[in-house]
């Protein structure tokens, strides 16, 4: 079973930018599609973006798109988030989560391992 760590998170100012890590232990890391989510205080959980086996497929959260990045490592056993142009709407509890899967998922109920989160916060 796979075991999922994010870490990366932090403080920064609007506009600026963050790299969050998820990184793997204890399966075969290249089996499973991978997606980033986030929530707010007293918001639903969020699809951020999601990554195929492979990378080769990819998708974004509309709010998202164009400016965060989503790329794996499968050597490393890791998964990245690029963030740019970070918004205060930004802040959450980012989340990575696995699915062991040759397709892609962007709903949170079609992961089944998940990370303990890292807490982003953008500063206006």
């Amino acid at each position: 079973q796979v075991q999922l760590v994010e870490s990366g998170g932090g403080l920064v100012q609007a506009g600026g930018s963050l790299r969050l890590s998820c990184a793997a232990s204890g399966g075969t890391f290249s089996r499973y599609a991978m997606g980033w989510f986030r929530q707010a205080p007293g918001k639903e959980r969020e699809v951020v973006t999601a990554i195929s086996w492979n990378g080769g497929i990819t998708d974004y959260g509309g709010s998202v798109q164009g400016r965060f990045t989503i790329s794996r490592n499968n050597a490393e056993n890791t998964v990245y988030l690029q963030m740019k142009s970070l918004k205060p709407e930004d802040t959450a509890v980012y989340y990575c989560a696995a699915d062991r899967t040759f397709g892609l998922h962007a709903r949170a109920s079609e992961y089944e391992l998940w990370g303990q989160g890292t807490q982003v916060t953008v500063s206006s």
